[in-house]
């Protein structure tokens, strides 16, 4: 059954409607060809951003819905019940246009940001190398001035929308002055040399295309620096608070959408004479999976009402991802136990589901990260 929400406006209970209507019809029918044969769906993106469902939470002047962040984040929890991978997408396409909306010049906004909030344009985020994930700081990736341009070198790794991507939002080191000395840079994906490894062959996701993006003496205008040089880390923390609430939001839709698929078997399935949700030991586990979800739904809420008051909210994100990750990790686990040998099948979506959380504990920062963030707030 669908997610009971609490909505405060009729225009958000219009948006969550839209996009139920859209998951149905556009994104259900066709999730688990393209999860097996990994076929990236770009123009289910397109269809969100006409819809004006890609991103929410920016102005209206700039093409986006204006909405807080309470209502875009359940919208993605409704799109990453129907298909993680579209989710996940929506989540950093989001987080690829933070940089140039929150620290950008009004010249850069106005030329570049209605494109990319319409869906016509999708984004990348390039912050991760291979040896640089959970320590960003570290990173190697280097960009040079030379005139009236910056020269990018290096690899940047785990890329979302990797050689699929319009544009890509790059963090790259201008000094050796450590976690000072990062910048980041708006990247136009047909700028010459930038390049893509293949995809890499994932557990789950295929669907969403990740692929190692690498910068071979690629030449970017000066103007296309976001902030000031030596900015770039703060930009990007800045906006992995958000990051991390979307991750929890999918992950809260993908526990959604193992749980409709546990119930709607185990009241069909019959063992002993009756439908197995009937036998207590069964009906326990689909009711602990319940209130997993619940509390990862509440917990993102929670989190995303104080940023839409204007509060600080890293400890809630970090706390949010790490509850609704973990959830949804333990809850699809019990979605394949319920629908028993069925479950360890292709015929049925729970298997997918449980791979495809184990991701959300790692991508945006693992949960062992989130763990050491919220410990140091505690000790401030």
């Amino acid at each position: 059954m669908p997610a009971t929400r609490h909505l405060p406006t009729p225009e958000s209970e219009d948006l969550i409607a839209l996009t139920r209507e859209i998951a149905a019809k556009e994104l259900a029918p066709r999730v688990a060809d393209d999860e097996r044969n990994g076929t990236f769906p770009r123009e289910v993106f397109t269809t969100l951003g006409r819809a004006g469902l890609l991103t929410l939470p920016y102005p209206e002047e700039f093409g986006g819905g204006a909405q807080p962040y309470e209502i875009y984040l359940q919208v993605l929890e409704e799109i990453g019940a129907a298909w993680a991978s579209v989710g996940v997408g929506v989540s950093v396409h989001a987080l690829s246009c933070f940089p140039l909306f929150a620290y950008g010049t009004g010249e850069q906004r106005g030329r570049w940001l209605p494109e990319m909030l319409s869906g016509e344009r999708l984004g990348a985020y390039c912050l991760s190398e291979a040896h640089a994930g959970s320590d960003p700081a570290a990173m190697r990736a280097r960009a040079v001035r030379d005139g009236d341009s910056y020269v990018l070198n290096g690899a940047k790794a785990w890329t979302t929308h990797g050689g699929k991507a319009d544009f890509y939002t790059v963090m790259a080191r201008t000094s050796d002055d450590g976690a000072r000395g990062i910048s980041c840079f708006h990247v136009p994906a047909g700028t010459p040399g930038v390049e893509f490894d293949e995809p890499e062959d994932k557990m789950g996701l295929m669907g969403s295309t990740t692929a190692t993006v690498r910068f071979v003496d690629a030449r970017v205008p000066a103007g296309n620096l976001i902030g000031h040089e030596g900015q770039g880390l703060s930009i990007a923390l800045a906006g992995l608070d958000a990051g991390r609430l979307g991750i929890a939001a999918v992950a809260t839709g993908l526990s959604q959408g193992a749980l409709d698929t546990a119930v709607a078997y185990a009241k069909e399935r019959e063992a002993f004479g009756k439908a197995i949700i009937d036998h207590q030991g069964l009906a326990f586990v689909l009711a602990d999976m319940a209130a997993a979800i619940e509390s990862a739904r509440a917990t993102y809420l929670a989190a995303a009402r104080l940023k839409d008051a204007g509060r600080p909210y890293g400890r809630e994100a970090s706390i949010a991802k790490l509850v609704a990750t973990d959830n949804a990790m333990k809850v699809t686990t019990d979605a394949v136990q319920v629908l028993g040998g069925a479950g360890y099948t292709r015929d049925f979506p729970v298997e997918r589901f449980m791979r495809e959380a184990k991701v959300m504990q790692i991508f945006e920062g693992t949960n062992q990260i989130q763990r050491m963030v919220i410990s140091r707030h505690l000790a401030r």
